[in-house]
């Protein structure tokens, strides 16, 4: 297998002076695809459909189509798909966005946990897409100011209205809270 160098924004070709203003910009996010043959055939589909996701800050993750849409052992299950990295991705991004305004209106936040998940359904006949994206955190707060319902649905709507992610994307993003 071929070798690659650890990629890092700073060594990274699209940050030389050379490259066009979004790519010399402070925001941009890097991430390394890689996947080879090995020694399958490829021609009649039963390839190996691993590969890694290599990120800027030198951690590798083992990927792969999901088994639901590319059966085993074409795929691995052990990997992350591309359809749970773009759901683990709202919700991340949601959480660290609603943290951001919890403490900015004075709350404090003692733990959160969502379990999300993402719809894969059919938008026309030969194409599907994670239609919706459904996150359900459960938040434990702490100190002299609780939030109440109402505070709680307003949090959810500011981080929404922050997330990087879910202004990305035209999906549906929903916070089920109870």
């Amino acid at each position: 297998m071929e070798e690659h160098p650890p990629i890092s924004p700073a060594a990274s070709p699209e940050r030389s002076t050379a490259a066009s203003p979004e790519a010399r910009s402070r925001n941009m996010h890097i991430a390394r695809t890689s996947w080879r043959r090995e020694d399958a055939v490829f021609t009649d589909n039963r390839y190996s459909r691993a590969h890694t996701w290599e990120f800027d800050g030198g951690i590798t993750v083992a990927a792969s189509a999901s088994p639901h849409v590319v059966a085993a052992p074409m795929s691995s299950v052990a990997a992350i798909d591309p359809e749970e990295a773009l759901v683990a991705a709202a919700s991340s991004c949601h959480m660290l966005s609603f943290l951001y305004v919890a403490q900015r209106e004075g709350y404090v936040v003692d733990s959160y946990d969502d379990d999300a998940y993402g719809l894969l359904e059919r938008v026309d006949r030969r194409k599907l897409a994670i239609t919706r994206i459904v996150l359900r955190p459960r938040i434990a707060f702490s100190g002299d100011k609780l939030p109440d319902e109402a505070a709680i649905v307003h949090l959810h709507h500011l981080a929404h209205e922050e997330c990087y992610i879910a202004n990305s994307l035209k999906s549906e993003i929903s916070v089920r809270t109870g």
